[in-house]
């Protein structure tokens, strides 16, 4: 199953805005977009990024100030600087904020997508290693097998955990029920029965029913999801 990565690109000029979205989509990562510092610290602070793409002039707060911001909020996320800028004191001071990297306009998008592979690839490595994932105040420690939300723990089986686990992990995409049976149960086909059905009512009893917040839900006719 191929991950996907969620992409945040704050660029304020709206032609360009819709045509690196369109790349990036093309290139197969889900991108969100922001056309100002606003919109853009909304959206960091409700979904989880793999990679954020950043223009350094933008209304109301600069691209500096959301990378130093961005940079204090999660210390691993890349963070690639795209401007017109292309002084070398601006790119020091772009550094010495928290940007990763410095991708001076225009660019060649071949040159933008081989630069997104390392960061990802090397953000990959160092969250592979966490131990637990988090959505909201769901949490789910890789290493002891233990769920909770808040303070409450939540007892769960071995193929609800396993359920649980790979919808956290993609959470935001669609997993299909051929997905699901592939990775939770090892078959590679339909089996006919309702079973997939019947854990996510299991899992919905367990984490979702005693909470105000639901977090797992349904797209008729495509499969599961979990949203933040």
């Amino acid at each position: 199953m191929e991950k996907i990565y969620r992409i945040l690109l704050v660029e304020d000029e709206p032609k360009l805005n819709q045509v690196i979205k369109e790349e990036l989509n093309r290139a197969g990562y889900q991108t969100d977009v922001a056309i100002n510092s606003i919109e853009a610290e909304s959206l960091f602070k409700r979904n989880r990024y793999s990679l954020v793409l950043l223009d350094i002039n933008l209304p109301y707060k600069s691209g500096l100030e959301l990378c130093r911001e961005f940079r204090e909020a999660n210390k691993k996320i890349p963070i690639i600087m795209l401007t017109a800028l292309g002084e070398i004191d601006d790119k020091v001071g772009a550094f010495n904020l928290g940007a990763d990297d410095y991708i001076v306009k225009p660019f060649h998008f071949q040159e933008l997508f081989a630069r997104i592979k390392v960061f990802l690839k090397r953000f990959d490595k160092q969250t592979d290693g966490v131990g637990q994932i988090v959505v909201e105040d769901l949490i789910i420690n890789l290493e002891t097998k233990v769920v909770s939300r808040g303070d409450i723990a939540i007892p769960l089986t071995a193929k609800e955990f396993a359920l649980l686990t790979l919808l956290c992990k993609n959470r935001g995409r669609v997993i299909s029920k051929q997905e699901i049976m592939e990775n939770v149960w090892d078959v590679s086909f339909d089996t006919g029965t309702n079973t997939i059905e019947v854990y996510i009512s299991f899992l919905r009893n367990k984490v979702d029913r005693p909470f105000s917040n639901k977090l797992i839900f349904t797209k008729a006719g495509f499969g599961y999801y979990v949203k933040e």
